[in-house]
């Protein structure tokens, strides 16, 4: 019997993506987060503008916060618009925010947002992902992996 696949996340429209989350950090688990945003951070994200390389999640007073994600200001925002560097709202169910916290408070676990993106519905969303960190020789074992895997999809080309 077949296993069962993981669930996928409904991705119409990505916005930004932590490339380098997946090198530095072990990622344990992902959630799926509403983004509380402003209207001209919903249009600025819409015209593909945004970043999220520095930024990480922190969970206070019971909420979730993605800290240091970078929105810039629409252009033709004029008064109405946002700060770029705010901190937002995530989300999620107070199941979920006790799940993530308990793992940060206990396990020492760090909360990295991978990627923003659009849904089928049009709403922001943010994959937040429970990592821990790597540490050097981690990060060569899994280039080493890598380049091994990498190999021996070449060899068996060639072979067969």
């Amino acid at each position: 019997m077949a296993r069962p696949k993981p669930p996928t996340f409904d991705k119409q429209k990505v916005v930004a993506e932590n490339r380098k989350a997946r090198h530095l950090y072990f990622i344990e688990e992902t959630f799926e987060a509403g983004l509380a945003l402003s209207g001209t951070e919903v249009k600025s994200l819409r015209s593909g503008e945004g970043s999220i390389a520095e930024s990480y999640a922190e969970v206070r007073n019971g909420e979730v916060w993605l800290v240091n994600a970078n929105i810039p200001e629409f252009s033709h925002g004029n008064r109405f618009n946002h700060e770029p560097k705010r901190p937002r709202k995530l989300l999620l169910h107070a199941r979920e925010i006790e799940k993530l916290f308990g793992a940060v408070e206990r396990k020492g676990m760090t909360l990295v947002p991978l990627s923003i993106y659009f849904n089928s519905k049009g709403r922001a969303k943010v994959e937040l992902a429970l990592a821990k960190g790597k540490q050097a020789h981690d990060k060569r074992q899994t280039i080493k992996d890598r380049d091994w895997q990498r190999d021996k999809a070449r060899l068996l080309r060639e072979r067969g």
